[in-house]
């Protein structure tokens, strides 16, 4: 896990470079807007995650023995906050899912101490639920 997949370090690079927090939420304002787009099939309740506190989506797909995670939320920034998480979490393993450290990748882009208690909450229901689906998929 010591490389980070090449979307990762792109935004890594990206959000280092940033001079100061409204920098940084410009830039997680435009990754949202790369985020693969949700049907409205799949914005259902099933595929809502639990413990945010606007309405966020995830889907899971096992690519071989990698995932693959889409989702969006109706708050922009969330959706930038969601789109970092991905570019992280997209093409690891079960096993690599499970260790991953989310508040650490936060604090390397940058915006652990921007993080309000509820949205840092959210990223952790984000995160729980990847793993809960990794661990339930056969």
């Amino acid at each position: 896990m010591s490389t980070l997949p090449a979307p990762a370090s792109e935004a890594l690079q990206a959000f280092q470079q940033a001079a100061g927090w409204e920098q940084r939420a410009r830039l997680l304002m435009q990754w949202g807007d790369r985020l693969e787009p949700l049907s409205e099939l799949e914005r259902n309740e099933d595929n809502q995650v639990a413990g945010c506190e606007s309405r966020l989506w995830l889907i899971g797909e096992r690519q071989g023995d990698r995932w693959h995670f889409r989702g969006t939320s109706e708050a922009r920034l969330l959706r930038g906050l969601l789109a970092v998480l991905l570019v992280r979490v997209n093409g690891l393993d079960a096993t690599e899912l499970q260790r991953l450290d989310v508040v650490q990748w936060f604090e390397q882009l940058g915006l652990s101490r921007q993080l309000s208690p509820s949205r840092s909450n959210g990223m952790n229901a984000v995160l729980a639920r990847m793993r809960e689906l990794s661990r339930h998929t056969p």
